[in-house]
């Protein structure tokens, strides 16, 4: 991969389902992550004494190494163009959609955002547990956003009784389909679980940082945010089958959210490892030489909520080469290749 690709998150759900309350306890809890931040239309974010309003076509800076744009959507593409420049150092971008906004036309201007700099990072939809049927009925599209989601979380889960936010879960899980569904309580989710998070070098588990001091510890009584969600790791030293990669890819289950990390495809293509990026129902390979001297593996990270992990575990090992009888035939990476971002020098296969 000769670009490296910021993962571009939208962020959605309708007015006071705490989208920017869950933005910023990602930019509290960044942690080292440089974060660029779109606010599109009507959102506010306030962190500290720092508050963005309706100013659009202006960049601030919030002072932790992340950066804030208010952009009317026409502007997406320019801001990307800014926000993805090698001098921003971001690590990530989200954008925060307004609450009256169509999801589904942000996430296809990011999709086919020509930017080489930018890849999708899912669609994240927000909604209010205490008061999700009175949304339902204000807003008939509900369940449709729902359905483009990659990730929904249930916001405002310490509003509801156990019975009741049991039952919002279920209707939310049979309209998102195979997205993960979480909950959350005043946005407190993992950043782990949208996007790469980078810890300080030195930085030690249980040791006060300087940014704990700054903005204060989250940890007062409520659950840990990464209880709501489960992560895989997987690695093989034996090269897997192409074709049933890519079936176990396309079958993924629901509540398998992302998947990232190396893949080797052996005799299929022995000189390059490929590079995942799946986010939600989004899928995109990097082929890349193998780094001289370096083993040759399989590393994969699987993260998503209500997974089977030795399910999971089981059929990524089914996708390992048996042999040399099993290798793949002349067409086995056609399913691979799909999914590979061609340059515009590289010719039409099609």
């Amino acid at each position: 991969m000769s670009t490296q690709q910021i993962p571009v998150v939208v962020l959605a759900g309708f007015l006071g389902a705490g989208k920017t309350t869950l933005l910023n306890h990602l930019l509290r809890s960044a942690r080292g992550t440089r974060i660029g931040v779109m606010v599109n239309d009507f959102g506010d974010i306030g962190i500290d004494a720092m508050t963005v309003a309706g100013q659009v076509g202006s960049t601030v800076s919030l002072g932790n190494g992340c950066l804030c744009c208010a952009v009317d959507a026409g502007e997406l593409d320019e801001y990307l163009e800014v926000l993805t420049r090698p001098e921003s150092r971001l690590d990530v971008i989200v954008i925060e959609a307004s609450g009256l906004a169509e999801p589904e036309e942000l996430v296809r201007m990011v999709l086919a955002s020509e930017n080489e700099r930018v890849v999708y990072g899912g669609l994240v939809q927000v909604v209010d547990a205490s008061e999700f049927e009175a949304t339902r009925q204000r807003h008939p599209g509900t369940g449709r956003h729902l359905g483009l989601a990659d990730l929904v979380v249930v916001n405002k889960a310490d509003r509801v009784a156990a019975d009741g936010l049991r039952s919002v879960r279920e209707t939310v899980a049979g309209l998102a389909g195979r997205a993960a569904v979480v909950e959350a309580s005043h946005g407190r989710v993992d950043p782990e679980l949208l996007f790469d998070r980078v810890v300080p070098e030195g930085e030690i588990e249980g040791q006060m940082s300087i940014e704990d001091l700054l903005y204060g510890s989250e940890d007062d009584g409520h659950a840990h945010p990464h209880a709501a969600y489960e992560s895989l790791s997987v690695t093989a030293t034996t090269p897997l089958h192409p074709r049933r990669l890519m079936a176990f890819l396309d079958s993924r289950p629901e509540g398998l959210y992302r998947i990232k990390g190396f893949v080797d495809l052996g005799p299929a293509d022995p000189a390059n490892r490929y590079g995942v990026h799946a986010v939600g129902r989004f899928l995109r390979f990097y082929p890349e030489p193998w780094p001289a001297g370096e083993e040759r593996l399989t590393q994969l990270l699987l993260i998503g909520s209500g997974i089977d992990a030795p399910a999971l575990r089981k059929e990524l090992a089914s996708c390992e080469l048996n042999g040399p009888q099993d290798a793949p035939d002349e067409h086995g990476m056609w399913g691979v290749l799909r999914y590979v971002q061609r340059t515009e020098e590289e010719p039409d296969a099609s």
